[in-house]
């Protein structure tokens, strides 16, 4: 499987493995926000999820995949140390806004600063029909944002605060992207690099959700916490895995920028199962973000 997804690369086979690895990242990525928007607090849902993808990767790790490189192991220190950041701006964010606003505003940062990082770091460049569907695809997530903002019932006094850590984080997002890609490139087994970079990755945020933790949990507490981390887990090993692999065979930006049609997805969700009212006007932004999608990928 490894040689065949080396064959693909810079290839129009890897191109469309691309997409469809992006769409799915994108997919699951609105299962693990909605997942992560349940009722515990954010910290504790992120150590629970990050714990167990943890320890799902040791045995891939040790004895499944070959070993890294030695110059990996200064990249995998880069990566731990962006996504802790990356996390704990998250949960700053959500443990004071509310979750459809922040999380519009982190998803349409994101792929904007991503694009520019990558034409620097990878000389990757679009073109000006591609840059018209991104201009579509942001102004409909942070139209979603406004939309939220304008109709927001509660959380209002906390409200500044967690827009700066959105901003921060989106910020963080589109370094971590880029920096994934740099690493996912680096090593000649691109599932070396997943293997160890789950394994790295659990360490840090159930430490901190230990430290921040007020009260110990409750037993019933924890038999409801344990399946969610479980299944959170899984879906992030799917679906950042995917993005990762999306970036070493294409193109970074464009990876990106398809990850935020997770908002569309999101949507979805949340009106067939958390039954959210969806709305003509929040339909039209919705709209946008496929539209900004599909002009970004027929333009390439």
């Amino acid at each position: 499987m490894v040689e065949w997804l080396l064959q693909a690369e810079n290839t129009q086979h890897g191109s469309n493995l691309a997409l469809f690895l992006a769409i799915k990242a994108a997919f699951l990525h609105a299962i693990f926000g909605a997942l992560q928007k349940g009722k515990f607090n954010p910290w504790l849902m992120r150590a629970a999820i990050d714990l167990s993808y943890g320890l799902m990767a040791l045995p891939f790790a040790l004895f499944i995949v070959p070993w890294p490189e030695y110059y990996m192991w200064p990249i995998f220190l880069g990566a731990f140390i962006i996504h802790t950041a990356y996390k704990v701006m998250q949960a700053m964010a959500y443990s004071r806004g509310a979750f459809t606003v922040v999380y519009p505003i982190v998803r349409g940062i994101g792929p904007l600063l991503t694009v520019i990082v990558a034409y620097f770091v990878f000389s990757e460049s679009f073109n000006h029909i591609q840059w018209f569907g991104v201009v579509i695809l942001l102004f409909g997530i942070l139209g979603l944002a406004i939309y939220n903002l304008r109709f927001l019932s509660k959380g209002r006094e906390t409200l500044a605060t967690a827009l700066i850590f959105a901003c921060i984080t989106g910020v963080l997002v589109a370094l971590y992207t880029t920096y994934d890609a740099y690493g996912i490139r680096a090593t000649a087994n691109p599932f070396t690099f997943l293997a160890w970079f789950f394994l790295i990755d659990g360490i840090a945020m159930p430490l901190i959700a230990c430290w921040k933790s007020k009260e110990a949990i409750r037993y019933s507490e924890l038999k409801s916490l344990i399946p969610r981390g479980i299944i959170g887990g899984l879906i992030a090993f799917f679906s950042f895995g995917s993005i990762m692999l999306a970036t070493r065979l294409d193109k970074v930006g464009e990876a990106a920028v398809l990850r935020e049609t997770s908002i569309v997805f999101a949507a979805i969700i949340g009106w067939l199962f958390l039954k959210e009212t969806v709305g003509p006007r929040r339909i039209t932004l919705i709209l946008l973000i496929v539209i900004g999608a599909v002009i970004v990928e027929w333009g390439a």
